[in-house]
């Protein structure tokens, strides 16, 4: 009886979404100390606006022989590289290398209070690159990341292959849709966010949940009792609003790479929903024309709709996602 009671001690003390079950999560640092990863995790020193800062990455080569192509995963708002581990997985046994940044902001990378903006991701993504001695890659992103991956490739264009764009958040512009809210405003709803609050809003991103979710929920609530957790709310306010105020859709027909829209069809996600006029909600976060509208103004974008998925293909529908992804890639 002993023998098992301490088996379930544990297993209780491991998982994470038991011990939400139970009411007793333990807190998480902000940035992840003590959390695995799927694959080892580096990290590339930079020094923004006086602050020693480190972007933490992982760099995964090819499993077996490699077909001697580098791909970059960008991460979403209210993710982190962790959720790219099946993407991973499948481009390295195609024999892709696959370099997966957590931005400054997110993850285990630092939690600075600094002016976000995209082209200040963008450029420390091309400097974690270069200083892997990669020149050119194909670019992944999503949600959030579409936004980065639009930035990165429009002042990188030499350096881009391939761009990939997963239900991008930013597809229209928020300005003309979303009330504004200040910094301050933006800092206490992240402050007050509960478990509930979280779980409700990570739901919206799919039309079917699957307890495999409940992970990147925990994530979450975990940090909040962090006695870090106010600066980690500082920092998403701040890219919040660099969301916000820094769209990308005017200049998608600018971009020059090759491009690759997947868009799940069931998506009607808008940054700052909550506060969009009732009467204008049917209009907005209308994923199935926006990815048309956006293929129809990127020069040659093929586009990919996928219906019954929400928010994250490459989670609610893998396999359709990574056959996608890999008949891109090889064009």
């Amino acid at each position: 009886m002993m023998g098992m009671l301490v088996s379930l001690l544990a297993l209780f003390l491991l998982c994470p979404a038991m011990a939400g079950a139970a009411g007793e999560l333990q807190p998480l640092s902000i940035t992840m100390e003590g959390y695995e990863y799927p694959y080892p995790v580096s990290f590339l020193p930079l020094t923004i606006e006086g602050q020693d800062l480190r972007m933490a990455y992982m760099d995964v080569p090819p499993e077996g022989r490699s077909n001697g192509r580098a791909v970059v995963l960008l991460h979403g708002k209210n993710f982190s590289g962790n959720y790219w581990k099946d993407t991973i997985r499948v481009l390295t046994q195609s024999g892709f290398r696959v370099v997966v940044p957590d931005q400054l902001g997110f993850g285990k990378s630092s939690k600075p209070n600094i002016h976000y903006s995209f082209h200040l991701l963008a450029a420390t993504t091309r400097k974690l690159l270069d200083t892997l001695g990669i020149r050119q890659v194909a670019v992944v992103g999503h949600s959030m990341g579409g936004m980065l991956a639009t930035r990165f490739t429009l002042m990188y264009p030499e350096a881009v292959t391939h761009l990939v764009l997963e239900n991008p958040i930013g597809l229209e512009d928020y300005r003309a849709i979303v009330p504004y809210l200040s910094l301050e405003d933006a800092y206490r709803g992240e402050l007050n966010a509960t478990e509930e609050s979280i779980r409700a809003y990570h739901r919206n991103y799919y039309t079917a949940w699957k307890p495999e979710y409940d992970e990147y929920v925990m994530i979450a609530a975990r940090w909040r009792l962090s006695g870090e957790y106010p600066r980690l709310a500082m920092s998403s306010a701040l890219t919040y609003q660099m969301i916000y105020e820094q769209p990308v859709c005017h200049e998608f027909a600018n971009i020059r790479a090759k491009t690759l829209l997947v868009i799940g069809q069931a998506d009607r996600t808008v940054v700052g929903k909550a506060r969009v006029n009732k009467e204008l909600l049917p209009q907005v976060g209308q994923y199935p024309l926006l990815g048309r509208k956006t293929a129809g103004l990127i020069p040659g974008a093929m586009l990919v709709e996928v219906p019954n998925v929400g928010h994250i293909p490459h989670l609610e529908a893998k396999e359709r996602f990574h056959r996608e992804l890999l008949e891109f890639l090889k064009q």
